[in-house]
């Protein structure tokens, strides 16, 4: 017979932390919720709209927020700097918030080709349909269904037709979630492994529902001697034709049934239903 495993009594000390660490766990969400609220209001955008930096005075004036909750900004501000959303200089009276390499990924009118705004993923992540989904994950559990909690929950699949008959505006920000994922840093993954590429002339590029096209313009951009075959969904055809230069051409399709010769394909797969981009090489493709 196994021997029973005996609970070890935790110290002082031990419990001490523990308890901390609960309230932290228990607690966490509100980081969410304020990064969310953050989002809403615009203040990463306003932030960058007053030079870079701007204290809880400045963004009651240039968010045209009631001065009375003056008090609360500077909590919400002080929570997302501590979970390191901004950074704090320190130096003004006040104290300045600015932007730093998170909250860059949430403003608007960057004229940058690398920055692309995350506004959407953030929304989509900390909307009630997640929240709500997460929230009744015991009572899943105690169901006899297989079927992931979003969808019993809401009837309906993330980024699917069923999702768009539910609720049109979710199904469009989830999606351009999606495809700010999808495209951030194709750029800085096409300069820091060039060599992925010495040789290639021909790419095809399976595009995947959203019919988005980033890589492969990405892709000729950076290596303008390659030809870049689009393999999409023809659903997503209407509106598409080939770039002027010839670089870039558009073929209906499938990829389970088809996909056209190239030296090197370029996959956007699902496995878990997260989305990667993968790079597949394979010179008997040709044949």
């Amino acid at each position: 017979m196994a021997a029973q495993a005996q609970t070890v009594v935790p110290t002082d000390a031990e419990l001490v932390q523990a308890q901390a660490d609960l309230w932290r766990h228990s607690l966490y969400y509100l980081t969410s919720m304020a990064l969310k609220c953050a989002v809403e209001l615009n203040i990463p955008t306003a932030i960058h709209r007053l030079g870079g930096a701007a204290t809880p005075t400045d963004l009651i004036s240039a968010l045209s927020l009631p001065a009375a909750k003056l008090p609360f900004l500077r909590r919400l501000l002080r929570l997302l700097a501590a979970s390191g959303v901004f950074s704090v200089d320190r130096s003004a009276e006040e104290g300045k918030y600015c932007i730093n390499p998170v909250s860059y990924l949430l403003v608007d009118g960057i004229p940058d080709e690398v920055h692309i705004n995350h506004t959407s993923f953030v929304l989509t992540a900390t909307s009630t349909r997640y929240v709500d989904a997460a929230m009744g994950l015991a009572d899943w559990f105690k169901k006899d269904v297989v079927t992931p909690p979003f969808e019993e929950l809401h009837g309906a699949t993330l980024f699917h037709e069923s999702m768009e008959s539910l609720d049109a505006d979710f199904h469009k920000m989830a999606n351009e979630a999606l495809e700010a994922h999808d495209n951030f840093g194709i750029p800085i993954a096409l300069r820091e492994f060039r060599d992925l590429f010495n040789g290639i002339q021909s790419v095809t590029y399976c595009c995947t529902g959203s019919g988005d096209d980033a890589a492969a313009r990405a892709i000729v951009k950076a290596f303008p001697h390659i030809k870049c075959t689009v393999l999409v969904d023809p659903k997503m055809m209407i509106g598409t034709k080939s770039s002027d230069d010839g670089l870039i051409s558009y073929v209906a399709g499938d990829m389970l049934n088809f996909i056209p010769p190239a030296q090197t394909v370029v996959l956007k797969v699902t496995i878990s239903r997260l989305y990667i981009m993968c790079f597949v090489a394979n010179q008997n493709f040709m044949n």
